[in-house]
């Protein structure tokens, strides 16, 4: 009956800057819009969802309560770091491997945080 995560939302004080720099730095569409909401789908068909905020921001550090990051799977880390470079992008650490994976942190333009990730093999 539960099929999984349709969407993911995001509050941002600009949602149209925010789904557009989805769309310019990770390759997402602008698939929907209404009254100041933005979806951006990804090439594997997940979503997000992008309101309007409300009110002021709270901490967002890597280990403060709540969603802390968005991983973007990607075919040839390398090449991925070196667009995202290239747009310069706000990185928020060294690529570094872990279990056989490729990662590395970086932020929106909203300063959420995301990170780029290739598989060594598929999760189960």
């Amino acid at each position: 009956m539960f099929k999984g995560l349709e969407h993911t939302a995001i509050a941002s004080p600009n949602p149209k800057q925010l789904a557009e720099w989805y769309a310019e730095h990770l390759e997402f569409r602008i698939n929907f819009e209404y009254d100041g909401n933005f979806f951006v789908r990804a090439q594997n068909g997940s979503m997000l969802e992008i309101i309007p905020s409300i009110g002021d921001a709270v901490a967002n550090e890597m280990r403060t309560p709540g969603i802390r990051h968005f991983a973007i799977d990607v075919d040839n880390f390398d090449d991925g770091i070196a667009l995202l470079k290239a747009k310069n992008v706000h990185f928020l650490g060294e690529p570094f491997n872990n279990q056989g994976n490729r990662l590395v942190f970086f932020a929106d333009c909203d300063g959420n945080i995301l990170h780029l990730i290739q598989r060594e093999k598929p999760l189960p």
